[in-house]
């Protein structure tokens, strides 16, 4: 299943990189969360959300 954060930013046209300069974090750590394999501050979730021009719940919240 490809993760909300990977669809919206694709969306947008923007990389891992880009992303994870935007909100301070590195790329390995977009990567992770991306592949659900780390589960992100909720300062970080934040700024993510901001970066891709979504809500919390839009990213976040399991359907």
């Amino acid at each position: 299943m490809i993760s909300k954060i990977k669809i919206a930013r694709l969306e947008i046209g923007m990389t891992q990189e880009q992303l994870a300069k935007k909100v301070n974090a590195t790329r390995q750590t977009i990567g992770l969360i991306e592949k659900g394999e780390y589960n992100p501050s909720l300062n970080l979730c934040i700024e993510i959300a901001k970066a891709l021009d979504k809500t919390l719940d839009q990213l976040f919240w399991e359907d």
